[in-house]
């Protein structure tokens, strides 16, 4: 098993050594999808991203903020991951959580693409940021999967 695994799993400290397991079970299936590059370097990119924002990120996401059809369409394509895994991660079913969230690249594809986040206007960049975070914590939810991006 690569240190990246690993790493990925123990940056969010398990409380116990079987959850431990079952994330680096996930991780390790996860790391096998076609989807799992793009999205660990999405994932890295938006905590860059987050790290370098200024001023407060909004809680959640103000639909009647988003302008471009590429960010409707993520944020739609996050609500519904959310909502999808919610039980999934209640149950500690972290490959179903990331198979479910590996459905998510074209609309972070397409994101990155075709949205400017850091827009001159501040109601745009908050609501483009609080959507990426709300995105990179589900991401993050059963690993670092950042550490999976070479």
């Amino acid at each position: 098993m690569p240190a990246t695994h690993f790493n990925a799993v123990a940056e969010l400290k398990p409380a116990s050594l079987y959850d431990f397991d079952r994330r680096l079970d996930a991780i390790s299936i996860f790391a096998q999808l076609p989807e799992a590059e793009a999205l660990a370097a999405a994932n890295k990119r938006i905590r860059n991203i987050l790290r370098k924002a200024e001023g407060e990120i909004p809680g959640t996401i103000d639909a009647s903020l988003l302008r471009e059809p590429a960010e409707s369409e993520l944020a739609e394509a996050v609500t519904a991951a959310i909502d999808d895994t919610g039980i999934a991660l209640a149950q500690k079913d972290y490959v179903a959580v990331l198979g479910r969230l590996a459905r998510l690249r074209p609309q972070v594809d397409a994101f990155f693409d075709q949205v400017m986040v850091n827009a001159d206007d501040l109601a745009l960049r908050g609501n483009r940021l609080a959507l990426l975070r709300t995105l990179g914590d589900r991401l993050g939810s059963v690993a670092a999967i950042e550490h999976l991006s070479s």
